[in-house]
């Protein structure tokens, strides 16, 4: 299928499609990630890849836009959402240098931006190793893609 929006549905107790992420999961607050829950994964789904970027953020790599937040995978098929705080699966690195989440925190005066938390559903369990980039993991994945959707946030820093 390759990159495709599909049926799959994803959603967020923490807040709505379009709508502002709270404080508690951005870098200004407790910088937790948001749980998240799924439903209509496709048929054949053996294992599942959630990424959280941010495509209004200033280029920062050749070739890539955006800044990267979070990069999850080798998660089982048989979850229906992660819990706030998630900290399991194989944890990526994301562009703060880091593996794991870390929550929007755009430069003040920079305005609102969108961050699209990705659900990816797979056709095999690929047990990839820790530490991949977004970009890595998508090489990675793309053959194997059954099914994705999104769910978009929104996060403005007020000037201190």
């Amino acid at each position: 299928m390759g990159f495709a929006l599909s049926p799959l549905q994803l959603r967020s107790p923490a807040f709505t499609e379009d709508g502002p992420i709270p404080p508690a999961h951005t870098g200004e607050g407790m910088d937790s990630s948001p749980a998240l829950a799924w439903q209509d994964l496709p048929a054949g789904t053996k294992s599942l890849a959630v990424v959280c970027h941010d495509p209004d953020a200033p280029l920062i790599t050749p070739g890539h836009y955006g800044f990267v937040h979070w990069v999850l995978y080798n998660l089982p098929a048989d979850l229906s959402g992660l819990p706030e705080g998630f900290e399991g699966g194989t944890q990526g690195t994301n562009d703060f240098g880091a593996t794991g989440y870390g929550g929007p925190m755009p430069p003040e005066g920079h305005g609102t931006h969108r961050y699209y938390f990705w659900l990816l559903a797979l056709d095999e369990d690929l047990a990839l190793p820790a530490g991949l980039d977004l970009w890595t993991l998508f090489e990675r994945i793309e053959p194997h893609v059954l099914g994705m959707n999104r769910l978009v946030g929104t996060y403005r820093r007020d000037p201190t």
